[in-house]
């Protein structure tokens, strides 16, 4: 078995952080789908602003709602405003690879959908394709 990443959140903006809730991150819940993260999963948290990293478990925040909320003493390392990648990893046996694809979400600066894929390649060519058809 091979740790690989399953699903991914990039560039989130933290909504809001909560020192005084038990721990946690909670996540807009369409998110968490849309990656497949669910809930009590351990995830990562990727603090683009600051460099912090941290892991942590996910819970659903209301559905549509946009919110990403480090709670505990995560909230400490990751402040409203900062931009995030929430990444999740599952184990994949090694005759599995080829065909293993993660959930990629990119989202805009509210958190919405901006466009999903199954790896890195497959989002930066749909985004390239987006802006030249744009041009």
């Amino acid at each position: 078995m091979r740790m690989m990443l399953h699903g991914k959140i990039h560039r989130a903006t933290v909504t809001q952080a909560d020192v005084d809730y038990i721990g946690s991150i909670a996540i807009d819940e369409t998110l968490m789908d849309a990656a497949g993260i669910i809930e009590w999963e351990q995830v990562d948290v990727l603090d683009i602003t600051n460099g912090a990293r941290l892991t942590t478990y996910a819970i659903p925040a209301p559905a549509g709602s946009g919110m990403i909320c480090p709670n505990g003493a995560a909230a400490h390392l990751v402040h409203p405003g900062d931009l995030v990648i929430i990444v999740a990893y599952e184990g994949v046996a090694t005759a599995d690879l080829a065909s293993h694809r993660p959930n990629i979400v990119h989202v805009d600066a509210q958190n919405r959908i901006v466009d999903l894929a199954r790896s890195d390649a497959e989002l930066t060519q749909t985004i390239a394709a987006r802006e030249g058809a744009s041009r």
